[in-house]
Parts: C-alpha cells; structure tokens; sequence
C-alpha cells in the first residue's frame, strides 16, 4: 500500500470512529432522558403519596378525636342538668357552673361547638326534630324547642339535636 491508499484508510477509519461515537452519545443521551423522566415520576409519585398519607392521617386523628368527645357529651349533658336542678345552695349552683364552663371550653379547644337550634329553620343534616306542633306565630319548619343538644366539629356532625319543628 502507498501513502496516499494508507491516508485514505485513516480517513476512513477516523469517519467510522466518528460515526460511532456520535451514534453512543445518542445512545447516552436516550439513555439519560428515560432516566431523567423516571426519576422525575418516581419524585412526583412520592411527593402524591406524602400527600396521600397525611390527608389520611389527619382524618384518622379527626375522627378518634369525634369519637372521644361523643364519650364526653353525656357527661357535658349531666353537668347541665345539675346546674338547672333547683338548689338553695348557691354556691353549689356556682360551682357546678364554673365546672361546666371548663368543660365546654376544653371541648370548644378540640374544636367541638353547638349546633343553633330554637329560632332557626329546621336542617336535617343538624337537627333531629323528635315532635312538630303547630303555631301561627312562627315559620314553617322553624325549631320551637331544644329536646338535646347537638354538636359538631367542623362540618361534620358529631350528634344531632334532638328538637321540635313548627309544621
């Protein structure tokens, strides 16, 4: 072989060498984009289930804590039946009425409130009406008494009040 048949041979070789290199950095390049994109939803699967799991545990705590103050409403209902007892001792009376306040004010805390009933309209999603009865003077489905009191946290009802509708 001559030079210039031994330069055309480099030449060649060079183009081919050229050729597959360019052909491995595709490669490369393909290969980190599918990487890339994989990381990027396993990132966004993660950041879902982070998510995921919060909401469910913030639900179960607000659940267990509706499920405790349930456990805690008869004892609320006593304390005002004491406090609504006929009694001379009035400093029994004022006593059972600063213990019933803190109780309230505990309840209030984890978010536990009343649910209005006398003067409002009747909701069947807050209120139980147990007896209607008829009076002019009033609005249809407007509540007349309270039977029991309700409760909720948030919006979700925790007890109905137990109440008694105009018709």
């Amino acid at each position: 072989m001559n030079d210039e048949e031994l330069d055309e041979n480099n030449i060649v070789e060079e183009n081919v060498e050229v050729m597959d290199s360019d052909v491995d950095v595709q490669k490369l390049q393909e290969d980190l984009d599918n990487t890339t994109d994989r990381l990027k939803r396993l990132m966004a699967e993660f950041d879902n289930y982070k998510k995921r799991a919060s909401k469910e545990r913030e639900q179960l705590y607000n659940s267990l804590v509706a499920d405790i103050m349930m456990a805690f409403l008869p004892v609320m209902d006593n304390l005002e039946k004491a406090i609504n007892t006929n009694t001379e001792d009035e400093g029994y009376r004022q006593g059972m009425e600063l213990v019933a306040k803190q109780f309230k004010d505990v309840l209030k805390s984890f978010g536990l409130e009343e649910i209005k009933t006398e003067g409002e309209i009747f909701n069947p999603i807050l209120h139980e009406a147990v007896s209607s009865v008829q009076d002019d003077t009033k609005e249809s489905q407007e509540i007349i008494e309270e039977f029991r009191k309700g409760y909720k946290m948030g919006d979700k009802v925790i007890r109905h009040a137990m109440v008694v509708v105009n018709q």
